[in-house]
């Protein structure tokens, strides 16, 4: 997983911290991070999987209410740990919002040619101004979220 900057920090738990991944062909995509070093999902205790069972259900419902999100891919793939030597696995999840219609955001046209079948895996990288608009606009809807509980 690529080392992403604390100003990538969307939300934090007591057990995940929840990051937007640099990499938005899929506006909104996210990193759900445990916060503990853990090398395997057997090793998650149950208190941590409640929480991200938690964090599943809000992370969906704000990138349905910012961005109108049709459905979301969830994986947990920690390959990238294994490309070096010694490996360094983290236990993380990556949120894949996937959108049945083109979406604009701050004057970009965001489009999920793929949508009902499986992501790709091309790179959108958009620039640090977007990303942190992204950021900006996923912290003003938690806001919201947490108000009407």
């Amino acid at each position: 997983m690529s080392d992403i900057s604390k100003k990538d920090l969307i939300h934090s738990t007591s057990y995940w911290d929840v990051r937007l991944n640099p990499n938005q062909k899929y506006l909104g995509r996210c990193a759900v991070v445990l916060k503990r070093p853990c090398a395997s999902l057997s090793e998650v205790t149950q208190e941590e999987m409640s929480d991200f069972l938690q964090v599943i259900k809000n992370l969906e419902a704000l990138v349905k209410k910012t961005f109108g999100a049709t459905m979301f891919n969830w994986a947990c793939s920690m390959n990238h740990a294994y490309q070096v030597n010694p490996s360094n696995p983290q236990v993380h999840w990556h949120m894949i919002p996937r959108y049945i219609r083109p979406v604009e955001f701050r004057g970009k046209t965001f489009r999920d040619e793929q949508f009902g079948y499986r992501s790709v895996s091309e790179v959108d990288m958009v620039s640090d101004d977007i990303l942190r608009a992204i950021v900006d606009a996923l912290q003003n809807s938690i806001y919201f979220i947490k108000a009407i509980k």
